[in-house]
């Protein structure tokens, strides 16, 4: 990674739709040269993919919750095989620590959040906290001492 891809990198995740020829620009590339780079580090695995980021709220889910769940014993298969099908489910991260799982969901009402934890409950405690604000929405990964672009 050199400090041109960085440069790339930096705005596809500031905007994935931004076209090649605008990214080539801003940092001094030729379009063709910008889609050979974004190309080699998709086949490096460093570009996983790109998504369209909504707002949950204007869908019916305004309710973030972040639950915690400690598990006891030989549970991990079935509370796994849960949040894979639970689709208010966002994200889930196995932790150390006195707790399991760090589940991020997304819900539709107190009723929808108390019907969710009756799911995974069954598994293990729950401790469930309720998103206020996000001071910071989205943070672009950058190089190390490096100035944001352009």
């Amino acid at each position: 990674m050199d400090d041109l891809n960085w440069r790339i990198l930096e705005l596809l995740q500031q905007d994935a739709r931004t076209p090649y020829s605008e990214i080539g620009r801003r940092v001094g590339l030729s379009a063709p040269a910008v889609a050979e780079r974004v190309r080699r580090m998709e086949d490096a695995g460093i570009i996983t993919g790109y998504r369209a980021i909504v707002d949950p709220g204007k869908l019916g889910y305004g309710l973030e919750v972040f639950a915690r769940l400690r598990v006891a014993g030989d549970k991990h298969l079935a509370v796994r095989k849960l949040v894979m099908q639970t689709p208010e489910v966002l994200e889930c991260w196995h932790v150390t620590g006195e707790d399991c799982y760090f589940i991020r969901a997304r819900l539709e009402s107190v009723g929808h959040l108390e019907e969710l934890l009756r799911r995974f409950s069954v598994y293990g405690s729950t401790t469930t906290s309720l998103v206020l604000s996000k001071p910071v929405e989205h943070r672009v990964l950058k190089a190390q001492g490096t100035e944001s672009a352009g």
